[in-house]
């Protein structure tokens, strides 16, 4: 069996990995290209682990990122990301992934998409092309090449690497009529829950679209670990019946059917409770007096093991504006940063927020990542 042979790198980027390419190395088909990177990660997998793929099993290991030189004048590249459901062929591109933004500037750079200086920090404007926002990266330097050693520690991640520090411009997350912070016009919307009821909501668009609830809204804590909500099927169908109907609020599906079937990407649920003490997943006690709220995330279905990294733009740009669920919890510090603990540890993410003609609007939030090539090379895939 004949076998296409197509340029690509396997990078991390924050908790999450995926298969980096060139645009120019795909097919500009959509229905071939997506065959391509389908069969590239191992989906569809009924057995849920991607073996024949590059993929892991999880929503944090199944995706695929498309990087090319940027028409733009205020841009240096174009980033398209895709979330590949692990169990359906299908490929969701609805929303960014915070995590692998953070490997955008490092592949750019190593791919020669743009000149960076020797030494010090290099500066890349990308252009999210999925949701039409900007992202500037600042990635370290040394020696002419991607800096991709160092100190900084991020939860999650076994081990330290060199910090790349990332700025989502204005990052209200659609191209159309529900591109507002608030698509509803409110802080606080109520949803009708199949036989959970009525719950107060947040539904924000900020990174990607979200829906912020009360852990206690779903019987929860807000101290759980994935192995504690992954196993409970009747938890997650629940939390998806959420997330879909906040999906049609938002105006992102015709139904909750819809969202569940064409869009398990985005929007994200993401649930909150006030600090309390628990033990992360690598064993470390997160005292109460060290965060301003917790909070845990889904991500296509499953509980993400620590905080996507867009999920972390929306609890910053949450905690800045009154009246959400997460300020009445946590609002900004003084600094404008939210510290927050999630199942892998703590992170902080900072925001700016205004309210112009009112209306609130997030002008730019700051988060830290690291990100690393773990090879670099081909990807055979089978060309049946």
């Amino acid at each position: 069996m004949k076998q296409l042979r197509i340029p690509a790198v396997y990078m991390r980027g924050g908790t999450s990995k995926g298969v980096f390419f060139l645009g120019g190395d795909l097919p500009s088909d959509r229905q071939e290209r997506e065959r391509i990177l389908l069969r590239t990660v191992g989906s569809p997998d009924p057995y849920g682990k991607q073996i024949d793929g590059m993929g892991g099993g999880t929503s944090s290991t199944s995706k695929v990122v498309i990087v090319s030189r940027s028409s733009r004048p205020d841009c240096d590249v174009d980033y398209l990301f895709g979330a590949v459901s692990i169990e359906a062929p299908v490929i969701d591109w609805s929303g960014n992934c915070g995590n692998l933004s953070a490997a955008v500037g490092p592949y750019a750079i190593s791919a020669g998409l743009l000149a960076a200086p020797p030494e010090g920090m290099a500066t890349v404007r990308i252009w999210q092309a999925n949701i039409g926002k900007r992202i500037i990266a600042h990635v370290p330097m040394r020696g002419g090449a991607v800096l991709e050693s160092g100190t900084f520690q991020l939860d999650g991640v076994a081990f330290s690497g060199a910090e790349v520090v990332l700025e989502f411009l204005d990052p209200a997350g659609e191209i159309d009529e529900a591109s507002a912070t608030f698509p509803t016009g409110r802080e606080i919307d109520l949803l009708d829950i199949p036989g959970l009821g009525t719950i107060e909501a947040t539904l924000i668009n900020a990174g990607n679209p979200t829906v912020f609830v009360d852990a206690a809204a779903l019987g929860l804590q807000g101290t759980e670990l994935e192995q504690e909500v992954n196993g409970r099927q009747a938890l997650l169908e629940l939390a998806e019946s959420v997330r879909a109907r906040g999906a049609v609020a938002m105006g992102l599906a015709a139904s909750a059917e819809e969202a569940t079937a064409k869009r398990p990407h985005t929007p994200k649920l993401a649930f909150v409770a006030t600090p309390c003490a628990y033990t992360a997943s690598d064993g470390k006690r997160i005292e109460p007096q060290s965060i301003g709220l917790l909070a845990r995330i889904f991500s296509m279905g499953r509980l993400h093991h620590a905080m996507t990294g867009t999920g972390a733009v929306a609890i910053a740009s949450a905690a800045a504006i009154p009246g959400t669920i997460v300020h009445r919890i946590a609002p900004l510090g003084t600094d404008g940063i939210v510290r927050f603990g999630h199942p892998s540890g703590t992170l902080s993410a900072g925001a700016e927020a205004a309210h112009q003609e009112g209306r609130w609007t997030i002008r730019k939030v700051r988060v830290s990542r690291s990100a690393r090539r773990l090879m670099e090379g081909w990807v055979r895939v089978p060309n049946e």
